[in-house]
């Protein structure tokens, strides 16, 4: 019977070290989980009259809707009478093929003019499936921009150039650092003429 008791006693030891664990593991996550739930930061003020005209993709984290764009990934805004932000953007595939994409957008916070909602799809005159674009970080004289979404799923880099400086874009991913992005989950996009 004391041998039983003893056996008893470890396993029920041995279950609590292992509850103990366990308890402690989840804790460590639930940590790092909160810190990478801080919302994401858009920037104070966005001037839309400087922020409309020609942008190009610097980098993106790869997503279904630009899977055959190759190289030359460019966005056009341009400011409507109604508010309203008509959105052209434009890739090249593999093959050299321009494909184009046009939508709308529209400002959400006026008071910042930086989380804007976007759509792609219009059926019978409606704008359906509005997606989330958020200016989280912008140069000084509008020469960068990078966007993103409130659940980090989507990132972009823009540029008024075809290319930005090392120096800038360790800013830039220093700044996604600091928004709970990782900067490795970002592909640097071509902007080159050919695919040589």
């Amino acid at each position: 019977m004391l041998h039983f008791l003893l056996k008893e006693e470890k396993f029920f030891v041995m279950l609590m070290s292992n509850v103990i664990i366990g308890f402690f593991l989840i804790g460590s996550v639930s940590v790092a989980e909160a810190q990478n739930k801080k919302l994401v930061q858009t920037v104070s003020n966005v001037d839309l009259g400087r922020y409309k005209g020609l942008w190009y993709e610097i980098a993106k984290i790869p997503n279904r809707f630009q899977r055959k764009c190759a190289r030359g990934t460019t966005a056009q805004y341009a400011l409507r009478d109604d508010g309203k932000i008509d959105v052209i953007n434009q890739c090249y595939t593999q093959e050299g093929k321009i494909i184009e994409a046009k939508g709308i957008a529209r400002v959400v916070d006026s008071e910042s003019n930086a989380k804007l909602k976007v759509s792609f799809v219009k059926i019978l005159g409606l704008s359906l499936f509005w997606g989330d674009y958020w200016i989280i970080g912008l140069g000084d004289d509008y020469e960068y921009a990078i966007v993103g979404t409130p659940n980090r799923k989507y990132g972009w880099i823009l540029s008024r150039t075809p290319a930005l400086s090392q120096e800038k874009l360790e800013k830039i991913f220093e700044l996604l650092q600091e928004q709970g992005y990782n900067p490795e989950d970002f592909i640097m996009t071509s902007q080159s003429a050919d695919m040589n």
